[in-house]
């Protein structure tokens, strides 16, 4: 197969491989479609992965075509997204069937090959059935999809609640997404670009700031940070009402220290921080995911929107250029295996 191999901080090849070994419990997924995550660009050209070499993607979806055991062959043929995690099913956090806290947890596209090839082993109870009307493109956004989910969950959105999302990327928009979807009266995205407000305005409900343009933010009443930098915390927990919530979902990017002001006004105003980097998932249970694909399926939650570039996997590299030298605005960038399968789903 082909495969993108990372073999060392900033040197990924496309290159000739083996197809994936199954074990048991395992099955082969021709892949179909895959997400580069922000993530994905220090994981390739600054920090690297826990071993080298190592096939990096974990946002990816596809089609079942081999199983290690005779019982999962009914799986064989289906369309599947990929939840990326695999629990060590062992510590506190697995027996409460809180995954997504597992202390020793396995993860594709970084701890092990993921989604930037044509095949990746897969845990059979990692598989998630796609429904015919979503397609490979869409489902490669689950994973981003569904951890926005969670942070707006821990946000505690109510009905009437006033919500701001910092960060125009994916993510921060599919948290306003789903904000407006549990009863919030108004939804903000804050951002930097003037060409992310075009994503805003096809998304109904959903308005759209420039911070930069700003002299002052007004208060909201829950406050979620999607970019992980010093000055998008400091922001967050400035403007937030005070008895607010501010949910810190954004990856940081450094050491991040707060202002005495700011960490005076989370004491004094009662503001609650909470954390959120992931997204909780069962087999075939209500979870995260589950709402994410009953979502995408019903049209609730808009997510062909949000694809600003999707290129061919032998373009891989101008994708990941695109995002790390940040030459252009762009929301999520993919790349497809098969481009001509589907259209009429995109």
């Amino acid at each position: 197969m082909k495969a993108y191999q990372l073999r060392g901080i900033g040197d990924l090849v496309r290159e000739e491989t083996e197809k994936p070994a199954l074990k048991p419990g395992w099955v082969l997924v021709q892949v179909k479609a895959a997400g580069i995550c922000s993530s994905d660009i220090p994981r390739i050209f600054q920090n690297g992965t826990y071993h080298f070499p190592t096939i990096p993607g974990h946002e990816f979806s596809g089609i079942v075509v081999e199983t290690a055991d005779p019982q999962d062959r009914e799986l064989l043929g289906k369309r599947v997204g990929v939840f990326p995690l695999i629990p060590c099913r062992k510590c506190g956090a697995c027996q409460k069937k809180q995954y997504e806290l597992c202390e020793y947890y396995d993860y594709l596209g970084s701890r092990r090959d993921g989604g930037f090839a044509e095949y990746a082993a897969v845990p059979a109870w990692n598989l998630v059935e796609l429904p015919e009307n979503v397609s490979y493109r869409k489902a490669a956004m689950l994973e981003p999809l569904s951890v926005a989910l969670h942070a707006v969950k821990r946000g505690e959105i109510r009905s009437g609640d006033t919500v701001a999302v910092i960060g125009s990327g994916m993510i921060g928009f599919a948290a306003a997404q789903w904000a407006k979807s549990m009863g919030a009266k108004s939804v903000c995205v804050i951002g930097r670009s003037e060409e992310k407000k075009k994503i805003a305005d096809r998304i109904p409900g959903i308005s759209y700031l420039i911070q930069k343009e700003m002299e002052e933010l007004p208060l909201f009443d829950c406050v979620i940070e999607a970019v992980g930098s010093k000055e998008a915390v400091e922001t967050a927990l400035s403007i937030v009402n005070p008895g607010g919530r501010v949910v810190l979902m954004g990856n940081p990017k450094s050491d991040i220290s707060l202002k005495q002001a700011v960490y005076w006004r989370i004491l004094r105003k009662q503001i609650s921080v909470t954390g959120t980097w992931n997204s909780s998932y069962e087999k075939d249970a209500k979870c995260d995911w589950s709402e994410a694909v009953e979502a995408m399926a019903s049209g609730e939650i808009d997510v062909a929107c949000l694809i600003s570039h999707c290129y061919p996997a032998e373009r891989l590299m101008e994708g990941l250029e695109l995002m790390r030298t940040k030459q252009e605005p762009y929301c999520k960038v993919m790349i497809e295996w098969d481009q001509e399968e589907e259209k009429g789903l995109r």
